[in-house]
């Protein structure tokens, strides 16, 4: 990143009473408030009536990715409990997408709890009806755990039967069985996230129809979000945070709809960040020709700035078309904080986010400023915050 930056994350903290936190979801995912900001101005309504903000000719981003329930509780003899929590897969595939359709065995890397009562290559077991699960601590320094099990299921359905939901840590509870529907997009279809693009909690089938019944365009990608999402930025200066890493699929569909688009409404900043790495690779094939589809939270600060999105996407299309690709999987730890340039998303939609986070440096990216007095305005009337709260929808601060 350049030399010398400074963002104080203090200033980008705010006080959020525990009380405003909301533990559960509405009974009706529409039925949440929606906070519209646009040239400086704020308005209220309810997020059943998106459709009368969103510009005409739009096209809107959603990420398709499904949680797993990737927090896996083992009994030992003792009594005692490890807790794994599935991050990275590692065998037979780092894809996301390959590793859940394993089957007999599989390798990730995991944060384990209790982990000083787990000797190495001790064998843990989980019994189901359908099958037995075991797992074995293989390296303890980095968190690798192998898994077996003998029946013909894949891996997602093993973890489907053993798992529980992953809730985000600041709910301080444990998940329910109505967590499994209501911590999960209505069209969730890619299993490998380990928590849920919130922003897209809100959508029901009559929210989407009506979006196509005006002409509004759906595009659908995927970004796995991993467990560093929620992870604080612990560093008094933002720019020495380190930016957690994430899996992203992209089709020749997306990169063209994001080409020929008038309009963009990013469905969650996990959208924001597809959209925006896409850019960047495109921005990277230009400058580095046979990149690989790998974004560092350096690149949007280090790569040439004024490439058009239109040659940038071109870029992409090219490489498609070189290796007669219609999907790309890559890895993006892209940081997008106060100062960044937008180069693909005019609108966002998204919850509001936790003090001090990687998330709130991304709004304020987005908005300016203007951010403080969202954050303010949303508490004032009675706002429901993170990820089963209510929702916002963001026009870009203009230049």
């Amino acid at each position: 990143m350049p030399a010398g930056k400074k963002i104080t994350i203090q200033d980008y903290s705010y006080e959020l009473p525990n009380e405003r936190i909301a533990q559960f979801p509405l009974s009706q995912r529409d039925q949440s408030k929606l906070l519209v900001y646009r040239d400086g101005n704020i308005s209220h309504d309810w997020f059943s009536n998106l459709i009368t903000h969103v510009p005409p000719q739009s096209t809107l981003f959603f990420n398709n990715t499904r949680v797993i329930p990737a927090r896996l509780r083992f009994k030992k003899d003792t009594g005692a409990t490890i807790e794994i929590f599935l991050l990275h897969p590692v065998t037979p595939s780092a894809i996301v997408q390959q590793a859940m359709e394993a089957t007999g065995s599989c390798q990730w890397q995991c944060t384990i709890g209790n982990l000083k009562r787990w000797p190495v290559n001790k064998p843990l077991h989980f019994t189901h009806p359908a099958f037995e699960l075991t797992a074995r601590l293989v390296n303890r320094t980095e968190g690798m755990v192998a898994f077996t099990w003998s029946t013909p299921h894949s891996f997602a359905e093993v973890v489907t039967l053993s798992g529980d939901v992953p809730l985000p840590p600041y709910l301080n509870r444990a998940s329910e069985e109505a967590d499994r529907e209501t911590y999960q997009t209505v069209y969730s279809k890619h299993e490998g996230a380990v928590a849920a693009p919130t922003a897209g909690l809100h959508f029901t089938e009559t929210v989407l129809n009506q979006l196509e019944q005006t002409g509004i365009k759906k595009e659908y990608l995927t970004l796995h979000v991993s467990a560093g999402t929620f992870q604080p930025v612990k560093t008094g200066n933002a720019w020495e945070h380190q930016m957690h890493q994430e899996q992203l699929v992209i089709t020749r569909n997306n990169v063209e709809a994001m080409l020929n688009c008038n309009f963009s409404v990013a469905v969650g900043t996990t959208s924001v960040r597809t959209l925006e790495s896409l850019y960047w690779f495109g921005v990277k094939l230009l400058s580095h020709p046979g990149s690989g589809f790998h974004i560092t939270q350096h690149d949007a600060y280090t790569l040439p700035q004024h490439v058009s999105k239109r040659d940038s996407l071109q870029q992409v299309i090219d490489y498609m078309d070189i290796r007669k690709a219609d999907m790309l999987i890559g890895e993006t730890a892209i940081y997008i904080v106060p100062g960044y340039t937008f180069k693909t998303v005019d609108t966002l939609i998204t919850n509001f986010h936790q003090p001090g986070s990687t998330l709130i440096l991304l709004v304020a990216a987005f908005v300016g400023d203007d951010w403080l007095k969202i954050y303010k305005t949303a508490l004032a009337a009675n706002y429901r915050f993170l990820s089963y709260g209510d929702s916002s929808f963001l026009f870009r601060k203009k230049s």
